[in-house]
C-alpha cells in the first residue's frame, strides 16, 4: 500500500504532537496559530482514523492515553529529524565553506582540488583564506583548516593527514646546463625560502638531516614565500627544495625534475582540521569529506 494512504492527516499529527506537549488543545492551537476548535476537530478525526481515543478529556484538562504517548514519542523524534534535515538543506544553499591554509598549500594543492570539487558540485560556495601565519581556528571564521605540524592540536580535530618527502628540484633547462650527477658537490645556485616559520626546511637543515655536508651553505637567491621559490626554480634560476605533496603537479607536467636520489622524510604532516567549535552544515561536511579523500589519495 502507498505510504500516503497508510498515514493519517499530517496536519492532525502535528496538532497531536503539540497537544501532548502542552496537555491542552488551547495552548496547542495558540502555538500552531489556529483556533482551539480546529485542533479539537483534528484530534477527533485522528481518533476516528485510528479507532481509539487518544486523550482522557477532563473538566479543565486533557491527559494522553498510554497509546497516545507512544505515538507522541515517535512523532516528536520524527519531526525533530525532519526539522534538522530541512535546516541542513536550507543552509547548504546559502552557506559559504571557508578553508584556511598556507599560501603554498592553497596555491599548489588546494585550489586545483577545489576546482575538481566544484566541478562535481557546481552549487557549492568556497572561500579560501591563504596565510603563512598560524590559522586562528577558535574565532569561528573557518570551517576547515589545513596545517602542517605534528598532531594533536588544541584548537581542532584532525580528520585526515599525510606525510611528505623533501628533495632538490630544478627546471629541465637548468638540469641540461649542469652536471646533476655531482650534486651537491658541484657549483649550484641554491634557492632558499627565507621565512621565520621553522617548519619550512632550509638548505642547511636538509643537508644536516640527509647526512651530507656542503661546507658553508650559501643561497644565491632568497625569497619570502615558497610559491616564489618554486616559481624561480621552474624558471631555471637554480635548485630548490621540493615538497612532494605540493609540487607533484610540476613533476608530472615536466616543469620540474628531481635532482639526485637523496630525499628526506618530513618530520611533520599535512593535516586537515575541523575547528572544535565549528558549526556544521551539509556543504562543510561534504567539503571536509572530499578533501579527506583527496589528501589520502
Amino acid at each position: 500500500m502507498h505510504l500516503r494512504k497508510r498515514l493519517p492527516s499530517l496536519t492532525a499529527l502535528v496538532a497531536l504532537e503539540a497537544s501532548i506537549r502542552h496537555r491542552s488543545f488551547t495552548a496547542a492551537a495558540k502555538e500552531l496559530g489556529v483556533t482551539q476548535a480546529a485542533v479539537s476537530r483534528q484530534i477527533a478525526s485522528l481518533e476516528e482514523n485510528i479507532g481509539r481515543p487518544l486523550f482522557d478529556r477532563r473538566h479543565r484538562s486533557i491527559e494522553p492515553t498510554p497509546a497516545c504517548l507512544i505515538l507522541g514519542s515517535t512523532l516528536a523524534e520524527s519531526f525533530a529529524n525532519i526539522a534538522d534535515s530541512v535546516e541542513a538543506v536550507r543552509a547548504s544553499s546559502t552557506d559559504v565553506v571557508t578553508i584556511g591554509a598556507t599560501i603554498a598549500f592553497s596555491s599548489f594543492w588546494l585550489l586545483p582540488k577545489i576546482a575538481e570539487l566544484r566541478e562535481l558540485n557546481p552549487s557549492i560556495q568556497i572561500r579560501v583564506v591563504s596565510q603563512d601565519a598560524k590559522l586562528d581556528l577558535e574565532s569561528g571564521g573557518m570551517d576547515i583548516g589545513v596545517r602542517y605540524g605534528i598532531p594533536p592540536f588544541n584548537d581542532g580535530t584532525v580528520i585526515a593527514s599525510c606525510g611528505d618527502r623533501i628533495f632538490p628540484v630544478c627546471s629541465p633547462e637548468y638540469a641540461r646546463s649542469h652536471d646533476l650527477m655531482t650534486f651537491p658537490d658541484g657549483e649550484y645556485e641554491l634557492i632558499e625560502t627565507d621565512v621565520p616559520n621553522r617548519s619550512w626546511y632550509r638548505w642547511a637543515d636538509w643537508f644536516a638531516r640527509v647526512g651530507r655536508k656542503k661546507g658553508a651553505v650559501r643561497s644565491t637567491l632568497r625569497l619570502s614565500h615558497y610559491t616564489e621559490t618554486i616559481s624561480a626554480a621552474r624558471s631555471g634560476q637554480g635548485v630548490a627544495l621540493g615538497w612532494d605533496t605540493l609540487i607533484a603537479t610540476f613533476l608530472s607536467d615536466g616543469s620540474l625534475v628531481k635532482v639526485g636520489d637523496m630525499e628526506l622524510e618530513a618530520e611533520g604532516r599535512h593535516n586537515i582540521l575541523v575547528p572544535l567549535n565549528a558549526k556544521r552544515s551539509a556543504n562543510s561536511d561534504l567539503t571536509a569529506a572530499w578533501l579527506t579523500q583527496a589528501l589520502q589519495r
